[in-house]
């Protein structure tokens, strides 16, 4: 028996029944990923977050990821922190689905960290100058 069925852009199949638990939010973000093995670096690649919960993500792709492999993503978020101070969301997880679309990772742990304030930054210092008086 062959099975047909027809994905959206994100890759799920169009009137199966949904069976995430978590709500996921509709965000496009340039991502960075980096496909581990062991402690190196397997392969990096840049794509755009479709969809993300707390429990996984959904985001385009170079290359089809291998299923089962460990992958760190990283994207900027898009709502400042105190209104002025940019984050960066890091996400660590396992590749669980990917096509030629795109990929999903379902998340094991994740931390924002900030990326400073420009309004907190210090300007630069200009160099020192010789002052010289006639006399």
């Amino acid at each position: 028996m062959i099975e047909t069925y027809q994905e959206d852009k994100a890759g799920n199949r169009i009137g199966e029944r949904e069976r995430r638990i978590k709500r996921r939010f509709q965000i496009e973000q340039e991502v960075r990923y980096k496909m581990l093995y062991g402690q190196r670096i397997a392969e990096t690649g840049v794509g755009k977050t479709t969809n993300i919960s707390s429990s996984g993500v959904w985001f385009s792709t170079e290359n089809m990821l291998t299923s089962g492999m460990p992958v760190e993503l990283s994207m900027n978020w898009p709502v400042l922190l105190n209104d002025s101070c940019p984050m960066k969301l890091m996400i660590y997880g396992c590749v669980v689905r990917s096509n030629e679309k795109g990929a999903a990772v379902a998340i094991e742990r994740y931390e924002f960290r900030t990326q400073g304030s420009k309004a907190f930054q210090q300007p630069g210092i200009p160099a020192p100058v010789e002052l010289r008086f006639p006399s």
